[in-house]
């Protein structure tokens, strides 16, 4: 099974939940690495950037985590082909970083955002979805302020043409026009890089892996990066 391991900056608040996730599909501990080391653990495969307000969101939210000293590592890592994840503050710690691009920019409406929300799979030919089936409609959390996914027009249609858009925001029955919890172009929710090793999403699949909590939609995604 792939090793993963979860870095936890200043700020984030997620990292137990992420890693709670991926030991309940490995069946083995997942190892916590600080924002200051200088290196990945030996053999890691898998790397998970979680949310929360990495460094209180000073600047602008991931601005300072991007360039914490981990990162480096990090970068090399995805440059090297293997995996990385950005879940909320991850994903805007990707694209502050370089890893992916665009931008997440305040809600359009201002406010914060903490609900369930449906998201359409777009792509599941990946190591992050391939659990999930073209077009599938899954529930998850979503809990941000700052969401809105912006990107110059060419780089928009360039992730478009490519598949590179991994989830978009729906209602019940996979319409992307009813549903926008915080204006992304296109209800875009998360997007992967050219080599789709790196997907940032905002929504929160690691807190949907059990029914207890509010359902199981967040699971295939884990199982997947499990297997």
């Amino acid at each position: 099974m792939p090793r993963a391991v979860v870095v936890c900056f200043p700020g984030s608040n997620r990292d137990g939940d992420v890693a709670r996730a991926l030991s309940h599909a490995s069946g083995r501990p997942t190892p916590i690495v600080w924002h200051a080391d200088q290196s990945l653990p030996p053999g890691t495969d898998l790397v998970v950037l979680p949310g929360g307000f990495s460094y209180g969101d000073y600047l602008r939210c991931g601005a300072i985590a991007a360039r914490a000293r981990i990162m480096g590592a990090v970068g090399k890592h995805a440059a090297q082909g293997g995996l990385v994840l950005g879940v909320c503050n991850g994903f805007q710690i990707l694209c502050e970083a370089g890893l992916l691009p665009g931008v997440l920019m305040r809600n359009a409406n201002r406010h914060f955002v903490c609900r369930m929300q449906h998201l359409r799979v777009e792509n599941t030919k990946t190591s992050f979805t391939k659990g999930y089936r073209a077009g599938q409609v899954i529930k998850v959390a979503v809990a941000h302020g700052e969401g809105n996914y912006v990107a110059e027009p060419a780089t928009i249609a360039a992730l478009e043409a490519s598949g590179r858009v991994a989830f978009r925001y729906c209602d019940a029955s996979g319409d992307v026009s009813r549903e926008n919890p915080n204006g992304s172009i296109n209800a875009i929710a998360g997007v992967y890089n050219e080599q789709f090793n790196v997907l940032g999403l905002m929504p929160h699949p690691e807190n949907l892996i059990d029914s207890l909590t509010g359902g199981v939609d967040g699971r295939p995604m884990f199982a997947a990066l499990a297997g």
